[in-house]
């Protein structure tokens, strides 16, 4: 569990946070993502919470944000936040919800003791649920939240209507800009140097940042992008969530088991494995048997050619990221981390190309690697083959991959809780 309590202005986070979004479906977000006929908590109140879980395809994970205003005079400030997680995530509970929904419980009783008794009442707890459960049928989804939500209406805290529900995978794009970008002061005053982010899941992956060419608004989908006012300025935001992309998805879809049933019996190989290697694994509540080829070449050369086939022509290459600086978060750090490319504490600034040579030196040398991971040489081949074949970025550019800014999780968990505090009328 990590905690951390470094003040951080949110000045004008909650009193000038609205987002006008530029297609018709968006038109309503705010009241969709949270309805406006929430309790409205006592702004005076010298602090108050604000719970978000976060129910990823490979965990569960809780962020508990303190918030302190220290007189009716001065707005708040984020003074910190406790994290945890569980592992696996809800969708593993597909066909048992109450075990899915009782890891979620576990996660709450922290927040129980970390807020004040007091408080409970006017503290919201919500849950968005990301791209596992969007991979799962609605039937076994909508089980898990239902089971989910009487969790939440069990408890002591503030439990909105749509306190429990599956997130668009866009908006977690979105979200996770906003936080980078505001943790980084980048969007305070007239600075408008901003950063794009990426974010690398279990089953889907996120690409955001902000245009600064008209060529590239031009030529972009409509529906990759996103109008919003925020800080008294104005934002047109490239955002996309891709789903299927995810790191454990592009296993499968390597293994060519993507939307496959798991045949009893059925071995799935891959040039990307040890070729002795014979295993199992579970994702999304399904075995898998897997192993390399017996017979065929293995290494990084036969094993980019495999994963080409899962990114190449499926991904928006947007020109002006090829020269553009990013955020990684998620499994982007977690390889590096794996393979000494970064420290796990510090983080680390990565060119493209060292994700490449650090896959060629593991698939090279695959049996040597095989203990701390079998799927490590795929993972960070998938990785690779993503960033410059699916995305089109340079073999230079730089990634700044973290895990924390200011002790604050790099999560889009800061952005969603900022819209939650503004649509419970939080005034000053």
């Amino acid at each position: 569990m990590a905690s951390s309590r470094l003040p951080i202005l949110l000045a004008l986070a909650f009193s000038s946070l609205s987002f006008v979004l530029s297609h018709s479906n968006r038109e309503m977000w705010f009241q969709d993502f949270f309805p406006p006929n929430m309790c409205p908590i006592n702004a005076k109140a010298n602090t108050f919470y604000g719970i978000m879980f976060d129910a990823g395809s490979t965990g569960t994970r809780i962020h508990i944000y303190t918030f302190v205003q220290k007189s009716p005079e001065n707005l708040p400030e984020l003074e910190g936040e406790i994290f945890e997680s569980v592992k696996p995530g809800l969708s593993a509970y597909a066909d048992q919800p109450e075990k899915g929904a009782e890891t979620v419980k576990r996660l709450l009783d922290m927040a129980i003791d970390a807020v004040p008794p007091h408080l409970w009442k006017k503290t919201p707890v919500v849950l968005k649920a990301t791209a596992g459960l969007r991979l799962l049928s609605e039937e076994k989804a909508q089980a898990l939240l239902l089971e989910v939500r009487e969790v939440f209406e069990e408890s002591p805290f503030l439990v909105p209507e749509d306190s429990v529900s599956i997130m668009d995978g866009s908006y977690e794009g979105i979200l996770a800009w906003i936080t980078v970008n505001f943790l980084t002061g980048q969007l305070s005053g007239q600075n408008q140097h901003t950063v794009g982010t990426l974010d690398l899941g279990g089953a889907s992956t996120q690409i955001t940042f902000l245009p600064r060419f008209e060529e590239t608004l031009k030529e972009t989908p409509g529906d990759f992008l996103t109008s919003f006012e925020m800080f008294n300025s104005t934002y047109k935001l490239y955002t996309h969530s891709y789903l299927g992309f995810g790191l454990k998805a592009a296993r499968l879809a390597t293994l060519g088991a993507l939307n496959m049933e798991a045949v009893d019996g059925q071995m799935f190989r891959s040039s990307c494995l040890p070729k002795q290697l014979e295993a199992e694994w579970h994702f999304g509540g399904v075995k898998y048997r897997y192993g390399g080829n017996k017979e065929g070449e293995t290494g990084f050369k036969p094993c980019y050619l495999e994963v080409l086939k899962v990114v190449k022509g499926k991904l928006h290459q947007p020109d002006e990221i090829r020269g553009s600086s990013f955020y990684a978060f998620s499994y982007y750090y977690d390889r590096a981390v794996d393979t000494n490319l970064i420290d796990y504490e510090q983080g680390g600034v990565l060119e493209v190309r060292d994700f490449e040579r650090k896959a060629k030196e593991v698939c090279d040398n695959m049996e040597r690697y095989n203990s701390a991971s079998p799927f490590l040489c795929m993972d960070l081949t998938y990785i690779t083959a993503l960033l410059k074949e699916g995305f089109g970025f340079r073999d230079n550019t730089l990634l700044q991959l973290t895990k924390k800014v200011n002790n604050i999780e790099t999560s889009w968990t800061l952005g969603a809780t900022f819209h939650l505090l503004q649509s419970l009328g939080i005034t000053y």
